[in-house]
């Protein structure tokens, strides 16, 4: 059953009643399939129009659902003959962030991505999808390698930010960023990005300078958390909506903005209530624009990757 988020209630609580209604049919002979539709019927209507008027806040939340798709889930949905590759050959394997060869559709790829995990236990393991900067030099090496082997790159990007402990800043965090980013504005193949939940700050953007970025409709990209904002601006964590607001997190914000290039849809009520066709959407959506890069040349698509940021707040 699905976690309900507190701007929820309302639906919950028809839900609730529905299988109740539910229950009582099934044990009785009483006909009340017609009163049960009626509330099915308002049940609908009440998530399609809750989720069509989100605040930035809120959108937030959704983001973080902790039943949204993981990339564990969009691998095996979107993904064929997937075949991860480990470790940055310097320190350790990070299992926040993931990668290796795979297939998409008819086209050998390279994907990497962030791992939140989907249990306590696996949280744990990834670490909660914050990478150390043995994750981003991993990623460099991926590029690299599908770089030199002619495959276009796809990355899904969905972390709060990049590890902040003092081993990650130990072992070089911020040169690790920058040069994954670095890694990504060199690429002489294709690179398609897509932040499917939280893209938060330097952890997001090292993997998505991209030629195209794509984000889920209810997905949020910021340059720090809301909470974060709100701490450093009202002193207190409690005006995170405020912040959020005034970030403008949203996709809509930024595809408005310049900042990414393709809203990708999200099944009624966010993507954790039908994960299937979410990463259906996702999976279309960067066919196409894996499709429209075909063809340019290493020149080309770097130009075309440093334009674009050259070109965001111009």
């Amino acid at each position: 059953m699905v976690s309900f988020l507190e701007f929820e209630k309302p639906i919950a609580e028809l839900e609730a009643r529905i299988v109740e209604l539910r229950a009582t049919a099934s044990v009785g002979d009483i006909n009340i399939d017609g009163e049960i539709a009626t509330l099915e019927q308002r049940a609908a209507k009440l998530l399609s129009d809750t989720y069509g008027k989100l605040t930035p806040w809120q959108k937030t939340q959704v983001a973080r659902h902790a039943e949204r798709p993981h990339f564990k889930d969009y691998v095996a949905g979107m993904f064929d003959n997937f075949m991860p590759l480990a470790g940055d050959r310097a320190f350790a394997d990070d299992q926040a962030i993931i990668g290796g060869f795979a297939t998409l559709g008819e086209r050998k790829v390279m994907v990497i991505g962030h791992e939140k995990g989907d249990d306590t236990a696996s949280r744990v393991r990834h670490n909660f999808g914050m990478a150390k900067p043995e994750g981003y030099r991993k990623a460099i090496r991926l590029m690299e390698l599908a770089d030199r082997f002619g495959l276009p790159v796809v990355s899904l990007v969905d972390t709060s930010g990049a590890f902040p402990g003092v081993q990650a800043e130990e072992r070089g965090q911020a040169e690790a960023i920058a040069r994954s980013t670095e890694a990504c504005l060199k690429l002489g193949v294709p690179m398609v990005a897509a932040v499917v939940g939280e893209g938060g700050s330097g952890g997001a953007i090292a993997l998505a300078a991209a030629n195209r970025v794509l984000m889920f409709e209810h997905a949020i990209y910021s340059v720090i958390s809301p909470e974060g904002c709100a701490s450093i601006l009202w002193r207190t964590a409690d005006k995170a909506s405020d912040a959020a607001t005034a970030m403008q997190v949203t996709a809509q914000h930024l595809k408005a903005l310049g900042v990414i290039d393709r809203i990708v849809a999200e099944p009624v009520g966010g993507a954790h209530r039908d994960p299937v066709q979410a990463i259906a959407n996702l999976g279309g959506a960067i066919e196409a624009e894996l499709g429209a890069l075909d063809g340019l040349s290493a020149d080309a698509l770097r130009t075309d990757r440093a334009d674009k940021f050259l070109a965001i707040g111009a």
